[in-house]
């Protein structure tokens, strides 16, 4: 029994040291991209920034591992029937969050390094309950993959609570915070048209998830008869 008991606490620490070397190499990529770019190591809201994303990410990554542990290995990898559709928007949506950091660095290179101000708080009261509220629903769902499918490999089903009992897919909700408050918290103009467009993408997969979860999953026609609205209560 203490042989078993002794393999599974290294098959258990193994996935957790793997995730937090992936998600340090994804924070360090994340900081040398927009580092590089901008060319100013003294750029002080591009350093805050990313100390905000590092601190949510890790949050995140800490409440995962205490509530809802499988969903990290799900999420790294590319589950089977993903559907064709989705994963042509994921190549859109990543060129289109490229573009929000882009244009971010390019406006960045040509301006003296400022101090959080006004519109920086109001990115932070957009960035933080669009991130908590993204993290809810990943902690309650464990069907939170990054794709769209219908994981009949691990039992699919409704998902009614926490935040799912308000709206039918909350997660987007928590994103397109993300997305709307980074031009704010880097002083970005430009910024703010790839944001809109990822917003807009976002919108257009609610639109094809809710039909396939419609079409494919017992018991969602039912649900989406109770929660009525996709993504704002009492607007859609």
């Amino acid at each position: 029994m203490a042989e078993v008991e002794k393999r599974t606490d290294s098959q258990t620490t193994i996935p957790k040291v793997l995730v937090g070397l992936a998600v340090t190499a994804m924070v360090v990529v994340f900081a040398g991209f927009v580092f590089v770019l901008a060319r100013r190591l003294g750029w002080t809201l591009g350093w805050i920034y990313v100390g905000i994303v590092v601190a949510t990410l890790t949050i995140n990554l800490a409440c995962l591992l205490r509530w809802n542990p499988e969903l990290i290995r799900r999420r790294m990898r590319l589950g089977k029937f993903t559907k064709t559709w989705d994963k042509v928007w994921a190549v859109l949506f990543g060129l289109a969050m490229i573009a929000i950091y882009v244009a971010v660095v390019m406006e960045a290179r040509d301006r003296v390094s400022s101090a959080p101000g006004a519109a920086w708080l109001l990115g932070l009261a957009i960035f933080v309950p669009g991130w908590a509220l993204a993290i809810w629903s990943m902690v309650v769902n464990p069907f939170f993959e990054k794709t769209v499918r219908i994981q009949t490999d691990h039992g699919h089903r409704v998902i009614d609570t926490g935040p799912y009992a308000y709206m039918r897919h909350p997660g987007y909700v928590g994103f397109s915070g993300w997305m709307l408050s980074t031009p704010l918290l880097l002083a970005s103009t430009w910024a703010f048209v790839p944001a809109l467009i990822t917003v807009v993408l976002l919108v257009i997969r609610t639109v094809l998830e809710d039909r396939t979860l419609h079409a494919e999953l017992p018991g969602y026609a039912e649900y989406a008869s109770r929660v009525r609205f996709r993504l704002i209560p009492g607007v859609w």
